[in-house]
């Protein structure tokens, strides 16, 4: 416990450390604007709700709300961006003036400011109006601004940084502000900053810039790794730290912006969605005869305008109705397995130092120089809940990694920031007030004990939560603790935050066991289990299953030990209808309390030096 305190005073220090950090963010900026109405009847014109609006809310959207993150936690934000001279410009200003965001946005006489304007009732979105046309493009007149705003928010923010280096932060979502010009401007540049993130839609069209992290979503990584293989369109070309401008990719597809990016993809959990070897794809109609019996997971929504390619034998593929990921490892497969196994070739590809692929509701995964993949994890929300989560990850990723943090470390507090924003309806925004308050809270300062009973521990968790941490769970006797169940648990405890281990009551165990065990009574295997540094809380359960438990702890993570597929855990369906994952962790060989007592048992039945002889032994 003593140690989850210090590893919380840790991060909290990373986070003073970057206060006032110099970031200029650039790109497509928006308003959201939220409508929450009541719906007591139906249309008598159509089946449709008749709604009454209730309250309005204005907010910073896209790269607006990037900015107006890092201001939130601390660093100091510039933002230059294309605005339109109406209404909507009018009021994201507002919201940057509000948020503490030095504003050098470019008014654009003309042209719209793109909204997204969300309808809800009963906190449930109902539809979604977005206007500004991103094939309205920036006039001649209107790039020039725009690269003199570059240039000279560069410069203001380095004679306000008292000799600190300067962070970029790119925010590409093929709205239209960020036209060839500017995109060949900013990998000219690129050594006028220390740090670079990017966060794009298209990731291929910023090859050359060769940024310090990058954000992709899974379909966005996926996207990429597709047109890789097929050469980006002209030729193969794979970006490297020698990259040059010449070697930029500076047409923007002609595919609509929420189209791959918006990808919901994943093995089908129980083999829903799958198809036979040899059965016809959905839309193309061509067999599946890359992988001869691989199960196929679902497919995203259509992305017109792609052609289909595939990358055979890796499990993923892109076609014209979107990303299949193709589980050929098995059920157990999921995207934080495809992503982890392709970290490496998306950094070649992009020239990145770091590539963060993010899960929405499962976390993310990332990858550093090291080769060594991290994941972390994340708590399941409503989407309305979610909006703008990612912008909070990726200034926290930022400015972490310009304060020259590590990279566990800044995967940590860029996860814990997106986690503790989607509490409530709207677009997501991290103080750092609120980020200090999540690491100020830490195990051994609330006052609870390791060892907790099962009504307390429903009380524990809800609180742990709502401080932003993602909860494992896993259960059984542990009756002789051994190295397995050491390796076992520290693994388990790696998946997550923290880690509930819940045990099986004497009685249970003679039920499960036969009745000469347990070898040891419950007061002693659950004061084994708090003694280590992995557990943070045992609980003891009479039922000889957990299921009861789970439902009140409703863990992010449910972890069992075994070489069996997660699928054949019992409690799985469970587990995944509350919203959470099913790992299985292999055991140590002949590490096991059964090999144990056996041992110890023969060895009492052979006869030892002078038994039976009169002689002492």
């Amino acid at each position: 416990m003593a140690g989850a305190a210090a590893e919380e005073r840790r991060l909290a220090t990373v986070v003073e450390s970057w206060q006032e950090r110099p970031v200029l963010v650039v790109g497509d900026g928006m308003l959201d604007e939220w409508r929450f109405a009541e719906s007591e009847r139906l249309c008598r014109e159509a089946p449709a709700p008749v709604l009454t609006l209730r309250r309005r809310i204005s907010a910073a959207g896209g790269a607006a709300n990037t900015a107006v993150n890092v201001s939130a936690l601390g660093g100091r934000a510039v933002l230059v961006s294309p605005v339109g001279a109406d209404a909507a410009g009018d009021e994201l200003h507002d919201c940057l003036d509000r948020a503490g965001v030095w504003d050098r946005t470019v008014n654009q006489p003309g042209r719209a400011t793109p909204v997204k304007r969300r309808m809800l009732a009963g906190n449930q979105i109902l539809l979604r109006e977005d206007s500004g046309d991103p094939d309205d493009a920036l006039d001649d007149d209107g790039v020039a601004r725009l690269l003199t705003a570059l240039h000279c928010a560069t410069e203001e923010l380095r004679a306000a940084s008292g000799g600190r280096p300067l962070t970029l932060v790119v925010c590409d979502y093929g709205l239209g502000a960020l036209p060839r010009a500017v995109r060949a401007w900013l990998v000219a540049n690129r050594d006028r900053y220390a740090t670079v993130a990017l966060d794009a839609h298209d990731l291929a069209d910023w090859r050359g810039l060769n940024p310090t992290v990058v954000t992709p979503s899974f379909a966005e990584a996926a996207r990429l790794l597709a047109r890789a293989a097929a050469g980006f369109g002209g030729g193969s070309r794979t970006a490297s730290r020698g990259a040059t401008a010449g070697d930029l990719h500076l047409d923007h597809p002609t595919e609509p912006a929420d189209g791959p990016s918006e990808l919901v993809v994943g093995a089908a959990p129980g083999g829903a969605g799958e198809r036979a070897h040899g059965a016809p794809h959905p839309t193309s109609g061509v067999p599946s005869a890359d992988h001869p019996g691989a199960p196929l997971g679902p497919t995203g929504e259509p992305t017109p305008g792609e052609e289909r390619v595939a990358l055979t034998g890796d499990g993923l593929s892109v076609t014209g109705t979107g990303v299949t990921v193709n589980a050929v490892a098995g059920e157990g497969v999921d995207r934080a397995v495809l992503a982890e196994s392709r970290l490496a070739e998306l950094r070649a590809h992009i020239g990145a130092d770091v590539v963060a692929v993010t899960l929405d509701t499962e976390g993310a995964v990332v990858g550093g120089a090291d080769g060594e993949p991290r994941r972390s994890h994340s708590t399941p929300v409503p989407a309305s809940h979610a909006v703008g989560a990612g912008d909070a990850y990726l200034a926290a990723m930022t400015l972490a990694l310009a304060a020259e943090a590590t990279l566990p470390t800044a995967a940590q507090l860029a996860q814990l920031a997106a986690t503790i924003t989607v509490s409530d309806t709207g677009t997501c925004v991290c103080r750092r007030e609120d980020l200090l308050d999540a690491l100020g809270t830490g195990v051994d300062e609330t006052g609870h004990p390791t060892l907790v009973g099962a009504q307390e521990l429903a009380a524990i968790v809800t609180e742990h939560r709502r401080a932003g941490r993602s909860i494992v769970f896993t259960n059984g006797c542990f009756d002789v603790l051994h190295p397995g169940h050491i390796r076992y648990l520290t693994q388990a405890r790696a998946l997550g935050d923290l880690l509930v281990v819940a045990v099986n009551s004497d009685g249970s165990v003679r039920r499960l066991k036969g009745p000469d065990r347990p070898v040891n009574p419950a007061e002693d295997r659950t004061a084994l289990l708090a003694a280590l540094e992995c557990v943070d809380h045992v609980v003891v359960f009479e039922e000889d299953s957990p299921a009861k438990l789970i439902e009140a702890v409703r863990p992010d993570v449910y972890v069992k030990g075994g070489d069996y597929p997660p699928e054949m855990v019992p409690e799985a369906p469970l587990v995944r209808r509350l919203g959470g994952q099913v790992r299985t962790l292999g055991y140590v060989p002949d590490r096991s309390t059964s090999a144990i007592i056996d041992r110890i048992r023969a060895q009492a039945a052979t006869p030892t030096v002078g038994e039976g002889t009169g002689r002492p032994t």
